[in-house]
């Protein structure tokens, strides 16, 4: 058994954060049942890359059925209606107030389903005056000050995946296992709300207290950081990078002597303590990128191992791809999909003896039929959709 077998979740969901939440309540056993529209979620659009499937879709929809309703007509309305009399979780993300035009805000349905856990995720919230306004990832990311922090010193950049939208499914995922235990103790649902602002927000807090009391903002450092030196790459003599983090005074020590050969570079008044190397970090790369340029890139890896200093190679997608790490601990596995097997990494929650679920990427609304048939009642006009 997996934690939520016989947890039926339905979802109404689209695009990152919700179908990010419920593919993990996927993994943990729950059924997800993604209700669609007549064109799917418009997420199966955004490329082809997979073999004419969309890179975002596969990542996201493996291991849950599609049932392609229209909510705006009658028989559509009923057969949602009786999915969430069953269902033990609703998870939205349609615009604010949506769902309660449609009949199924989470007053309504926790009368009718006391046990019903709702959650309604949203880019700015409920409530507010920027309720309304449309939230996208990068304008999210805008709004919460990471691209002010984020890329060089020259021009502010994104980052290079969906954080705000990550952030908010994962706050939605805990949700519902947090509400889920407290059904448990108390036999009641609940009803909660999560958004992006407020999720990414909450991801900003190291930069918010350091610019607030500090004074001034974490400057764009590109790879490297604005409060710890060294850290972030540095040239080898053989035209590649290395990436490395010292995190304190003893790692300091250690790689002056071990790695450098200068021991007495510690104790050198430009950089006898972290704040002054950061403040002093042109001195300190030119140091490093001097003794740096002698050696090899692999010769420079093997004296950080060897001194217990963090190191890095920066590896493309398709290195990261066939990863040792990776192929050693079995983390691949095999998915179907309406365009043939896919592999797929394993979540990241490793169970001893436990295998997650990790079922097919559904075709739109391939699950229709076989939903619908379970109901009190099937609506010809939508079972045909």
């Amino acid at each position: 058994m997996l934690p939520l077998d016989g947890v039926t979740v339905v979802s109404l969901e689209q695009a990152v954060a919700a179908p990010f939440a419920t593919r993990q309540l996927a993994d943990l056993g729950a059924r997800v049942i993604k209700i669609e529209r007549d064109a799917g979620d418009f997420a199966r659009g955004y490329d082809t890359a997979v073999h004419g499937m969309a890179s975002h879709f596969v990542w996201l929809n493996r291991s849950k059925e599609s049932v392609v309703l229209d909510l705006k007509d009658p028989d559509g309305q009923r057969a949602m209606a009786e999915l969430l009399d069953r269902a033990d979780v609703f998870v939205q993300n349609l615009a604010p107030g949506a769902t309660e035009r449609l009949g199924f805000g989470a007053d309504a349905l926790r009368a009718r389903n006391p046990r019903l856990i709702v959650c309604d995720l949203s880019g700015y919230g409920s409530s507010g005056p920027y309720r309304d306004k449309k939230a996208y990832d990068l304008l999210i990311q805008c709004e919460t000050g990471l691209v002010s922090i984020t890329g060089s010193e020259d021009e502010p950049a994104k980052t290079g995946i969906s954080a705000a939208d990550i952030a908010g499914g994962m706050y939605a995922y805990s949700g519902v296992l947090t509400a889920l235990y407290e059904r448990e103790r108390t036999g009641e649902g609940a009803a909660f709300e999560v958004s992006l602002f407020d999720a990414l927000g909450e991801w900003m807090g190291y930069p918010y207290y350091y610019a607030d009391y500090g004074g001034t903002a974490p400057p764009r450092a590109g790879a490297r950081h604005a409060a710890i030196a060294p850290y972030g790459p540095f040239a080898a003599g053989d035209g590649a990078q290395v990436f490395l983090g010292v995190q304190n005074e003893r790692e300091w020590a250690v790689f002056c002597a071990q790695v450098l050969g200068q021991p007495d570079l510690a104790a050198d008044e430009r950089f006898d303590a972290n704040p002054k190397r950061v403040h002093n970090q042109e001195q300190l790369r030119a140091v490093i990128e001097h003794e740096f340029a002698a050696l090899s890139s692999a010769e420079i890896v093997q004296r950080l191992e060897g001194a217990g200093i963090a190191n890095a190679r920066m590896r493309t997608m398709g290195e990261f791809a066939e990863h040792p790490q990776l192929e050693s601990r079995q983390r691949w596995r095999e998915v179907g999909s309406p365009v043939g097997p896919l592999r797929a990494l394993l979540p990241p929650v490793t169970v001893a003896g436990r295998e997650p679920r990790m079922d097919p990427v559904p075709a739109i609304g391939e699950h229709t039929e076989s939903v619908l048939a379970e109901l009190d009642s099937r609506p010809d006009e939508t079972a045909s959709a």
